[in-house]
């Protein structure tokens, strides 16, 4: 069995000293005020700001669960996409000329001019708290891969070190030049991040000595008589969540959520000179994203072919008896960098794996202490003195610490939470995100698309949408006498019920003169 070695910690200790030698040369010299250090003085060139975007949200959720879903399914996660390409269309139309308008420096003051501040920092709030959840559980995920290569299995003390590691450096990459240091590191980390995968592809073609023909024929006929290379999936069935029903349902609105309404997101489109930038670089890293998904699914699909299809590897027998490794439970993808890859390869594997979960973690970092500093923050302060602009620059700094503990925090609660729930990695991590996307898009909705709602309807909002996605969970319908087809429907389902009901919630609520006399609703 092969260990990390030499090679592999060379391949590590290149990669970090990359890092510190982009750090420096990126760091902007002189940090003005809050908006230059949370939106780069809206001086990001859409190319660039779409690269961030698209290294913010291809996690090593991408990394690892990817693989493993091509290796047990088929390319239907591919299909996701179609919902990715509408929703970006729909927020660069409807959602970011209006925060241009506004000059915002974070998506919630739409709901301030909307609604009031308290309807402000409910949103606000409840961005962080989802943005933790969903961040640890990223962070998690990255932790088990290095917890697993580095140290041979994966005990709490392994994740606990990893996490360290990952949320540490990503702190020190985003401390100094906000924004700016965070984009110009996201394209190191992408590039580092697309390498790798780049480098395992096309070792493990090398290892299949059939044609690209006959792989693709093997991948089409299967012995089970499924078409491992089928796109679209048009079954009626509520539990799949990669169905064509759920990607123009609930993947659009998980999409909609995450570049309208998730400041982590969101933060970076709105750092380029105007509206017409900003939307061309959601359209960029959405497009971007198609060939970069099918990379890793690509990996899953020769991966299936490597273990189980003895007749195209011209071999006698599976290779693969389960994917147990030093007794822990592990995806395919991480059994073969185990148990396959080659001393170097290995360690470029792992870098892989650490600047997925940085480039996700630093962007997070800055984004929620944006949210905290600009929506909470900063107006209670300027209620009470004038402050000076650089006083608000250390403050975001500060806020990045106590995000990163929370984050740390939460990283290993998601390592009892994923083990108790048994849900495959990509689908765990997804599913997180609805718990503030449901509330979010109601109210966002009622904001965008009605008069009505009011400060409190806002608030309760929010606070149901979370509660029905947690009343969905497989432990309450139970317990609570709820249906139990509830457990069975896939989350892009949760995400489109607790939306709607969020959005009835809402717009429940008369709006008043005060509230629409702006003209943000439609």
């Amino acid at each position: 069995m092969p260990h990390f070695g030499w090679l592999d910690w060379l391949v590590v200790g290149a990669y970090f000293s990359a890092l510190v030698i982009a750090g420096i040369a990126f760091q902007p010299k002189a940090t003005k005020d809050s908006r230059d250090y949370f939106l780069a003085d809206n001086k990001i060139p859409s190319w660039l700001a779409a690269v961030s975007v698209l290294a913010a949200t291809q996690s090593a959720a991408t990394f690892l669960g990817a693989p493993d879903y091509g290796y047990r399914g088929d390319l239907t996660y591919l299909g996701t996409n179609i919902g990715t390409l509408l929703a970006a269309y729909f927020v660069g139309r409807i959602f970011i000329p209006r925060f241009y308008k506004m000059r915002a420096a974070t998506v919630y003051e739409l709901l301030k001019v909307r609604f009031g501040n308290a309807a402000m920092r409910a949103a606000g709030g409840m961005f962080l708290l989802g943005r933790v959840l969903a961040g640890g559980a990223r962070v998690y995920l990255a932790a088990i891969a290095i917890s697993m290569i580095i140290f041979s299995n994966v005990t709490v003390s392994g994740i606990v070190l990893a996490t360290f590691l990952i949320v540490a450096v990503s702190f020190g990459f985003s401390f100094v030049g906000g924004l700016k240091s965070v984009i110009w590191n996201d394209l190191v980390q992408f590039v580092i991040y697309i390498g790798s995968a780049i480098g395992v592809l096309i070792f493990l073609r090398c290892l299949i000595p059939s044609t690209t023909s006959e792989i693709m024929s093997g991948l089409i006929n299967t012995p089970g008589g499924t078409n491992k290379l089928r796109v679209f999936d048009f079954s009626a069935d509520f539990s799949l969540p990669f169905s064509i029903f759920s990607i123009c349902t609930g993947h659009f609105l998980l999409n909609v959520g995450n570049f309208g309404m998730d400041q982590d997101t969101t933060q970076r489109l709105l750092a380029s000179k105007n509206s017409k930038a900003g939307a061309a670089s959601l359209y960029i890293s959405a497009l971007a994203a198609i060939p970069v998904i099918f990379i890793f699914m690509l990996i899953g699909l020769l991966l299936y072919v490597f273990y189980n299809r003895p007749d195209l590897m011209h071999t006698t027998g599976d290779r693969l008896a389960d994917m147990k490794f030093h007794g822990d439970t592990v995806t395919v993808f991480m059994y073969f960098i185990l148990t396959e890859i080659p001393a170097g390869l290995r360690g470029l594997a792992t870098v892989g794996v650490i600047a997925a979960a940085v480039s996700t973690t630093n962007s997070a970092l800055n984004a929620m202490s944006s949210v905290m500093i600009q929506d909470f923050y900063k107006p209670w302060m300027e209620k009470r003195k004038v402050v000076a602009e650089e006083h608000f620059v250390v403050a975001g700094r500060y806020g990045m610490a106590i995000m990163g503990l929370l984050t740390f925090v939460m990283s290993i609660i998601c390592y009892f939470w994923q083990n108790a729930m048994h849900t495959p990695l990509l689908q765990f991590v997804l599913s997180i995100m609805t718990f503030s996307y449901s509330g979010l898009l109601g109210v966002y909705f009622t904001a965008m698309f009605t008069r009505r709602g009011s400060n409190t309807s806002v608030i309760l909002a929010l606070i149901m949408g979370f509660v029905v996605i947690l009343a969905m969970q497989p432990w309450f319908p139970l317990r609570l006498g709820l249906p139990i087809f509830l457990t069975k429907l896939a989350f892009t389902w949760q995400l489109c019920i607790g939306a709607a009901i969020a959005f009835l919630v809402c717009a429940a609520a008369k709006g008043s003169d005060i509230n629409t006399a702006n003209g943000v609703s439609s």
